[in-house]
């Protein structure tokens, strides 16, 4: 593998960005300017919009059995039952009653209805004490999606005003021009053309009718070169027919994240748009959680039609080519035990645990899974953007520990993981924790177990 950023160089880098990333909310312009009456308006009907029959019947068929409690990090971490999954859709599940259950006209009279004070006492919980992991989904008796409803309360908070400052940051940068971090088109073209000088060749960019787009994020442009640039090292070895896109490179949906719903569907209809124009049969989103779900579920929905590409994350892409023979890794020795992160929307929601498995087994690790793994894996604890969030620093820290007792409980002296903002995540609680586990991305360690092609003649190719 080729070095595209050295070790000194993505500490530098990442002490900047992190001190960057730590005033964003200061940068964020004023929050829209309500009426109490205002804000209450607008968080009930986005409820009353998103309460369909299906949402219904799940706010109905809680028991209270408190199993989710003990699928949740932040629950385990600081037992305070304020953090009990099901309670962060206990102001849902009042609207729901008031208003719409079968029993609403009885009880509306004698329900008083929310006010700004509940809305404002939801958004610790729907932001800083939930990364929508899903995890507690996976446990429930009676099926209730935890996860989809707690986003559902995040878009009331955004209607309402309510949304952390840095979010809000987040999303109006990418509404305006389409990017995150300052990661625009002339930043992009640095990074590629710096890889590109690096690696050795050129790099295909708006090749319309090309078999794969390869996306990256503002987050790896900026600090995780070696991902990018081991994905785009991979591809050329294989003989992969790819580009990269001026117009679709960035794979990040801070709509998404954030509860605004309209720059969700705005953004990925702008991707997808631009993927469609270049008739390419495969997008490969980058080493980011989020934008897989948001590209591979969102873009029909967002263009009201079937699309006519396939979706695939990095760890998705090169690991299917790893059990079918068409990418080969050198077995190499490697002493340290390693664990595997798995991403919750790579994972748990997207399914995907056998393919990095395959490419660590194929390069010659050691992987030792942590006690809950694949499906049953804990979050980073800095999900769903909540590593941007000042406020939510304890909470991170005891997400943090959740997740890191398990991988020292496992023996394991690396790290590897297969997303930006899980990666950024144990960074930062290395940093607060004092701990020095080495943390690696799954991209840049298939482009080093590379082997080397050559010819007959000993000539390479």
């Amino acid at each position: 593998m080729t070095e595209v950023i050295t070790k000194q160089e993505r500490e530098e880098a990442f002490a900047m960005f992190y001190g960057m990333a730590a005033s964003i909310g200061e940068l964020a312009d004023p929050a829209p300017e309500m009426t109490d009456e205002e804000r209450v308006e607008r968080a009930k009907e986005v409820f009353l919009k998103g309460i369909d029959n299906n949402v219904a019947v799940q706010l109905d068929a809680c028991l209270h059995c408190g199993a989710c409690a003990q699928a949740c990090q932040f629950f385990i971490g600081t037992e305070d039952p304020k953090y009990t999954p099901i309670h962060k859709l206990d102001l849902l599940k009042k609207v729901y009653k008031r208003e719409l259950s079968p029993l609403s006209w009885l009880l509306k009279p004698f329900t008083p209805d929310i006010t700004v004070e509940d809305l404002r006492n939801q958004v610790e919980l729907v932001y800083d004490s939930c990364t929508m992991c899903g995890r507690c989904n996976m446990v429930c008796p009676s099926a209730i999606n935890i996860g989809d409803l707690v986003s559902l309360n995040r878009s009331a908070m955004a209607a309402a005003g309510l949304a952390p400052a840095e979010l809000r940051y987040m999303r109006d940068g990418q509404e305006a021009d389409g990017t995150i971090f300052g990661a625009d088109e002339d930043l992009f073209m640095f990074r590629i053309q710096d890889i590109q000088q690096k690696l050795g060749f050129e790099i295909p960019l708006n090749k319309k009718g090309a078999d794969v787009l390869l996306m990256t994020s503002g987050l790896d442009i900026h600090l995780f070169a070696d991902a990018t640039g081991g994905a785009i090292e991979t591809l050329h070895h294989m003989g992969v027919d790819y580009t990269l896109a001026t117009d679709a490179y960035e794979g990040a949906n801070f709509g998404s994240l954030s509860g605004y719903d309209a720059t969700k569907k705005k953004l990925t209809k702008h991707s997808t748009e631009a993927i469609e124009a270049l008739g390419v049969k495969t997008v490969i989103v980058p080493e980011c959680g989020h934008s897989y779900p948001a590209l591979r579920f969102g873009a029909a929905e967002a263009m009201g039609r079937p699309v006519n590409f396939e979706v695939m994350t990095v760890s998705e892409y090169f690991g299917r080519a790893v059990m079918d023979g068409r990418l080969k890794l050198e077995k190499k020795s490697h002493p340290k035990p390693i664990a595997l992160h798995d991403p919750c929307k790579v994972g748990r929601w997207g399914g995907v645990f056998d393919e990095p498995r395959e490419i660590l087994k194929a390069c010659g690790y050691d992987l030792h899974e942590t006690e809950s793994n694949r499906q049953y894996n804990f979050c980073c604890g800095g999900g769903a953007a909540n590593f941007l969030l000042p406020s939510a620093d304890k909470l991170k820290r005891v997400g943090y520990r959740v997740k890191m007792g398990e991988i020292e409980a496992a023996g394991a002296e690396e790290l590897v993981v297969s997303c930006g903002s899980c990666r950024m995540n144990f960074e930062v609680g290395k940093v607060k924790a004092g701990d020095s586990i080495p943390v690696e991305s799954l991209a840049a360690i298939i482009a080093a177990h590379l082997p080397k092609k050559e010819t007959v003649e000993g000539d390479k190719v």
